[in-house]
């Protein structure tokens, strides 16, 4: 008997050692097989396999899948993996996301379904025995609610060709829409799960079984066989169905007895209203009945339904209005019997009718605009609702209650002495509808407040104020009222500090106004008695010449309140003797120690003199030696009759001085006199000190760092004398100031 696949490979077993194993195979979420008849005994067959989008670490679609076809009637005892009627690999052609459903007035998670579309053709001559063409895939997704052991729960895919349906050359009906990947969890669901067949066959629909297929064996050899992840190529019928996690689940209750899950046989519609969170296995089984009544094909779809919380993007909101733990909302006006309402509901875009409805005088009244303003006869208390696009899916309904109040008017008066500081009195004015104000709030402006009714209240400072009184009734009514008050009364007293001055020429005083109250805003004039003025609160003034002053305070509030004080005789000025002294010499050194002061002060009777270096003097005009050099701070004090003094200071330098000589001859012939050449002088403080001496040819005949360290004719000090004849001397150092010092001779050795 001749067999003929369209697309022909080796027997798949072969392929075992090309296969990446250990991969994780969990990622199978459903599929379905189905065949079409092309005439001549030849059938296109279809495999789409689904997947979860958004799993990890899981294997994706197999790039070649590895199809069985077993001739035999349903059980193939007689038949192997090893050895099918034909066997092939079909190649992945596709993959696609399918699409989310969509839902209007909901928000579902995230969820990704991918198909993968195998197709490929086969010949198969006319059999008594049925043609079951298969593809095995392990394993399920591990987060399945309602089977026993998901993650190590295969999938087998197969279709039959009957031999009445080869007898009729005819094609299996083919689902016409994927179901849902998502239900929202207490939605009705409704599904149309219809298929369309070519030849117009009776179809039935049910809930059936789902088929197990392969294992969970990832290693090498067993991967490929019937207990492993891939079965290559599938194994021959019968197949297992999956064990659903008993008793609440079943094929034909899948989602449970709370979800009533039902398809209508007829019509293939799907209903049902899911509960419970998780992912279910769910499997559709459609029947094909030629006219006489004869069973040609059964197709089963096996798929996942994702039963997820959703979060709802439409409701009923109500602006501006209080709601209570009954989600109510409550609106409260006092004094207007018209209520603007605000919608504040969302998604707008998703709400296509809205209405206001509420109970008046026993009737109800509805308003279909998105922000009525709804005029009510009276006072009283309103009940009312806001529904939203009314017994949909996307509707939601909120409570409203309208309390309309008489109306309550806060009002106040207030008395005070213009230009005299003192208390304010606030007087209340305030009515209301309802006969009865409980509670006064009044805030001054200044940081002040009071809950008296009637309060007094003393301003510490002047200002513009913008004093407020909130009130409320017995029915939580308020209203608020402002008043502004202009506070700029002048001081009861002018009080100033100092009270009495007697000081030394020149006099700095502060002057501290310690009037109240006053401000910048206030005109104030100062006169200090010798002519001079100033326009500040607290000025300061000196006055230069001996005396006694008279000063004058006059202010003037910005409202035109005028006080002026005269402190007779208040700052008495003594005069002051002026420090004065010079010295010489001017420049005073180490080698000249001694200076003389000289007094060149006026009006003095006294004098006080401080040399900077411990010791003082208290002649006018004293001498004094500076024991060590330096800058010295000498401070000369001198005072008058009037007890006054000045202080004069001036700085003086005690300059560090060096001298240095060097001779031009000497004898060196060890008879103890002149045989050593040194120079003299004063180095007190001098540092890097460096004497060179070198001969007519440039050769150093003699170095040192040490002032006091002589030539003694030899060279180096120990060698032989030297021969008679002119040297020549260098010699530098740094003073104790830094400056660089050098000295250059000619030394002449006679012996």
């Amino acid at each position: 008997m001749a067999i003929h696949a369209s697309v022909r490979y080796p027997v798949a077993f072969v392929l075992s050692l090309l296969l990446p194993l250990g991969l994780q195979a969990k990622h199978i979420i459903g599929g379905v097989m189905t065949y079409a008849c092309l005439g001549n005994d030849t059938y296109e067959i279809t495999l789409k396999v689904y997947r979860d989008g958004n799993c990890t670490d899981c294997a994706e679609f197999d790039a070649q899948a590895f199809i069985a076809v077993y001739n035999c009637s349903g059980n193939c005892s007689g038949e192997s993996q090893a050895t099918p009627f034909v066997s092939l690999n079909a190649p992945l052609l596709d993959v696609t996301s399918v699409e989310r459903p969509d839902y209007p007035c909901l928000i579902p998670p995230n969820v990704s379904v991918e198909e993968g579309l195998y197709r490929f053709e086969l010949q198969l001559p006319q059999s008594p025995e049925s043609y079951f063409i298969a593809y095995q895939r392990c394993c399920r997704n591990v987060t399945i609610s309602n089977i026993i052991a998901p993650g190590d729960t295969g999938s087998t895919f197969f279709t039959e060709i009957t031999p009445e349906a080869q007898q009729v050359c005819n094609s299996s009906p083919v689902f016409n829409e994927f179901p849902p990947i998502i239900i929202c969890a207490g939605a009705p669901l409704e599904f149309d799960h219809s298929a369309t067949d070519p030849e117009g066959h009776q179809l039935v629909y049910s809930l059936c079984s789902s088929y197990d297929g392969g294992g969970n064996l990832l290693t090498d050899p067993l991967y490929l066989t019937c207990d492993g992840a891939r079965p290559g190529p599938a194994c021959p019928p019968p197949y297992n169905t999956i064990n659903f996690l008993g008793p609440n689940f079943s094929p034909t209750q899948p989602m449970g007895p709370q979800a009533n899950l039902q398809i209508d046989p007829n019509t293939g519609l799907l209903t049902g209203t899911p509960i419970n969170l998780g992912q279910y296995v769910v499997a559709v089984c459609v029947q094909e009945y030629d006219s006489a009544g004869n069973l040609l094909s059964t197709t089963t779809r096996d798929f996942q339904f994702n039963v997820a919380p959703c979060d709802p993007t439409v409701e009923a909101v109500v602006g501006s209005a209080e709601i209570t733990e009954d989600q109510e909302y409550v609106i409260v006006s006092c004094g207007d019997n018209t209520v603007n309402f605000r919608n504040e509901s969302f998604q707008e875009s998703f709400i296509d009718v809205y209405n206001w409805s509420f109970m008046v005088d026993g009737q109800e009244v509805s308003f279909d605009e998105w922000e009525p303003a709804i005029n009510f006869p009276d006072t009283g208390t309103y009940f009312g609702n806001l529904i939203l696009n009314p017994n949909t899916l996307c509707g939601d309904t909120a409570d409203i209650r309208v309390e309309i109040y008489p109306s309550i008017e806060a009002d106040f008066s207030f008395e005070y002495d213009t230009c005299t500081a003192g208390p304010t009195v606030f007087t209340d004015a305030s009515v209301s509808g309802s006969g009865q104000i409980t509670d006064w709030s009044w805030t001054f402006g200044d940081g002040g407040a009071s809950s008296e009714q009637n309060p007094v209240y003393t301003y510490p400072s002047p200002g513009s104020f913008p004093p407020t009184l909130t009130v409320t009734d017995i029915n939580d009514c308020q209203d608020t009222y402002t008043l502004p008050i202009e506070y700029f009364p002048v001081p009861e007293l002018i009080v100033i500090a100092p009270s009495e001055f007697i000081g030394c020429a020149p006099a700095d005083i502060f002057f501290n106004n310690l009037s109240t109250p006053i401000s910048e805003a206030y005109n104030i004039t100062w006169d200090f008695g010798d002519g001079g003025t100033d326009t500040t609160i607290s000025p300061t003034y000196t006055y230069e010449a001996p005396g006694t002053y008279t000063v004058t305070v006059d202010i003037v509030s910005p409202v035109g309140c005028q006080t002026d004080t005269t402190f007779g005789n208040l700052i008495t000025v003594l005069p002051s003797p002026v420090a004065g002294f010079s010295f010489t010499p001017s420049r005073p050194s180490n080698l000249e120690p001694l200076v003389s002061f000289f007094d060149e002060s006026t009006g003095a009777t006294r004098w006080s003199y401080d040399f900077g270096d411990g010791r003082q003097s208290v002649e006018p005009s004293p001498t004094h030696e500076f024991r060590d050099t330096g800058v010295y701070e000498v401070r000369q004090i001198v005072t008058h009759p009037s007890g006054c003094q000045d202080t004069l200071v001036q700085l003086i330098d005690v300059i560090p001085q060096v001298r240095y000589f060097l001779p031009n001859a000497f004898t060196p012939n060890q008879d103890g006199l002149n045989d050593e050449y040194l120079g003299a002088g004063v180095l007190e403080g001098a540092t890097n000190f460096r004497m060179v001496i070198v001969n007519r040819w440039g050769e150093t005949v003699f170095e040192t760092n040490d002032p006091f360290d002589g030539w003694n004719g030899r060279k180096s000090n120990a060698g032989d004398f030297v021969p008679n004849g002119v040297y020549m001397v260098l010699v530098t150092f740094t003073g104790p100031r830094g400056d660089e010092y050098e000295y250059k001779s000619a030394a002449t050795v006679i012996r």
